[in-house]
């Protein structure tokens, strides 16, 4: 069954991959993007429509919301991927600016969106809402030699994938009616990382895409990679 699909952060990188091959999987693909340029470009590019969203800003998810309700009459799959890395700064030299702007972006404009785009999921039929987290933001993985999540230092970004993956499993238990479940992409070459991951952005997708076509009976609150589920 075709489902209307939204995404956020869709004019590259794992967004603009997952709308690309939802789109060739016969769905209705809604591309979203700050810079209008770049969001039309991406959206012509593959097969979909692009609608401007800021998700630090009420005023444009709202308007982005509007658009869709408009349009489309009804959302089935929200995916809520855009993100930000956050400044390349030692720990010591983090500021609470710094940790303003990086969680306004990937944990406070998910809830901005949810809250926007709850109308248009709660008339749809099986309602889905995949939020993009990170390895990185658990503890498990973090703290495990074997992976290379254990690597990484970056308490910001890691902080605020920390923070979706809960987040999600909240929204999940308070809202029954809609699947929340949150995904880890795993280290795939994109702009977030200087394009040094093994991965490609089709694999980075692969969790992505699955959890938006799969039947609604695979369930809610889950955190997954390509692999299967994942410890937190």
């Amino acid at each position: 069954m075709s489902k209307t699909v939204f995404i956020t952060g869709a004019n590259k990188g794992l967004g603009f991959e997952a709308a690309r091959r939802l789109v060739q999987l016969g769905h209705t693909v809604i591309v979203g993007a700050r810079d209008a340029d770049r969001g039309q470009k991406a959206a012509a590019e593959v097969g979909a429509r692009f609608v401007r969203i800021d998700v630090t800003d009420d005023t444009s998810v709202r308007a982005a919301a509007a658009d869709v309700a408009a349009h489309e009459g009804h959302l089935d799959v929200l995916i809520n991927n855009a993100g930000i890395a956050g400044p390349h700064t030692p720990a010591g030299d983090l500021t609470g600016e710094d940790a303003t702007h990086v969680f306004d972006t990937n944990v406070i404009g998910i809830v901005r969106v949810t809250k926007a785009f709850l109308p248009l999921l709660r008339d749809a039929e099986s309602p889905a809402v995949v939020n993009v987290s990170s390895g990185l933001g658990s503890q498990a993985l973090t703290h495990d030699p074997a992976r290379i999540e254990s690597q990484v230092v970056a308490p910001l970004y890691t902080a605020s994938k920390a923070a979706v993956t809960m987040l999600t499993t909240q929204y999940a238990k308070a809202l029954p009616e809609i699947r929340f479940n949150a995904v880890d992409p795993g280290y795939t070459a994109t702009d977030l990382n200087a394009h040094s991951g093994p991965q490609t952005v089709t694999e980075g997708t692969d969790a992505i895409v699955t959890l938006a076509t799969e039947d609604p009976s695979a369930g809610t609150g889950r955190y997954l990679d390509r692999s299967g589920t994942l410890p937190w």
